[in-house]
């Protein structure tokens, strides 16, 4: 995809007007209504699916490093980036656009290919972004159920939806953390209407150790685009870092309506140090399963169910409407996930630090009692 200089790149796209009137959502502006403005320094913060132990050291010193030159515009150090992912994954470099985090692309996308005659599906429950955005291409939304496994059901996908733009497909999923078989996302793909596309949004796939990525169905030059983030398992949410990947013909249909995208210098410094750091994903995905492990030991005990997931989030269930059990959560200094329509006696929880998983123990085992 052509790299545009922020000098020759004189107007955006009629579509890059709706992504300017677009207000983008993210995690936590959706896990707002249960956060207070102010909130004591000793919550716990479990509602946003932010890794709680934050950057890596080597991303830590990279930013450090940076602030200095914080004053220049560096397209070199973005350059850098993608030539260190595209090696680690095989790619050209022309199949990699990096942005501000996953949400971008995630918008960009549904607004290029839905429109009134070309649907958006999602599975449900899952990550309501994309549903937010086909408001304003006037796309009809088709939400299909998850299977009995909490896997994206691709035949019904496929059968509910022959004049699909998007099918969107997460694995983990968000919320349940469940995995989709890959031989399913193939067969989404193969089977699919001719110019729709399949945006596999790969947020928390460094979680699960048996996840298969999409990648190799973007090199087999398929009509899918891959997005990731560094806001989960690199722990970098507040830095916003992450990478498109598509064929470079659809990744000019999306992220040329959104202008210029220059990215920040500490963003892509420290997602390059993060990279180069080879120990990092299998180190935070032993910590993360091993807290999750625990938590859901802690869970069959005083038997409470769940969702088993394989990612940094799952869905608890409540056994009544899940928000009550979200606000009595709050009182006592422990903010947890939302609930999503389908599934309104379930809560979803975010996996924090050991000692942060035993206090929501204490008070979720004090408001079930209640």
């Amino acid at each position: 995809m052509p790299r545009f200089s922020r000098r020759s790149f004189l107007h955006l796209s009629a579509a890059a007007s709706a992504v300017a009137a677009f207000r983008f959502t993210t995690e936590p502006m959706l896990a707002a209504a249960a956060r207070p403005r102010s909130h004591d320094a000793n919550a716990v913060m479990i509602d946003s699916n932010e890794n709680p132990l934050g950057p890596g050291q080597a991303a830590r010193d990279a930013v450090a490093g940076i602030i200095p030159l914080g004053g220049r515009y560096s397209d070199n150090l973005t350059d850098d980036f993608v030539n260190t992912f595209a090696q680690m994954e095989g790619l050209n470099r022309d199949w990699i656009n990096v942005t501000a985090g996953s949400t971008p692309p995630l918008t960009l996308a549904v607004l290029a290919f839905t429109s009134p005659q070309r649907s958006y599906v999602t599975p449900d429950p899952g990550f309501e972004l994309g549903m937010m955005a086909a408001a304003y291409s006037q796309a009809r939304v088709v939400k299909v159920p998850l299977t009995k496994t909490y896997a994206h059901d691709v035949k019904a996908m496929l059968a509910a939806a022959p004049d699909a733009g998007i099918f969107y497909v997460t694995s983990p999923n968000n919320p349940t953390g469940t995995l989709t078989p890959h031989a399913d996302i193939e067969y989404l793909v193969a089977n699919k209407p001719k110019d729709s596309v399949v945006l596999a949004d790969e947020a928390y796939i460094h979680f699960s150790e048996g996840a298969q990525s999409a990648i190799d169905l973007v090199k087999a030059g398929k009509d899918v685009i891959v997005c990731r983030t560094f806001s989960k398992a690199y722990g970098m949410a507040g830095l916003r870092c992450g990478v498109v990947i598509a064929r470079p013909d659809l990744l000019e249909k999306f992220m040329t309506r959104g202008g210029y995208n220059f990215m920040p210098v500490t963003a892509v410094v420290a997602a390059t140090a993060s990279l180069k750091d080879r120990q990092l994903i299998a180190e935070r995905r032993r910590i993360n399963a091993s807290v999750r492990q625990q938590t859901f030991q802690w869970l069959d005990r005083n038997g409470f169910s769940y969702i088993p997931s394989e990612s940094n989030c799952f869905m608890l269930e409540t056994k009544r409407p899940g928000k009550q059990v979200r606000e009595a959560m709050a009182k006592e200094n422990v903010f947890i996930g939302r609930t999503w329509p389908a599934m309104p006696t379930y809560v979803r929880i975010t996996v924090g630090t050991q000692d942060e998983m035993e206090r929501f123990q204490a008070a979720f085992q004090k408001v079930m009692k209640a």
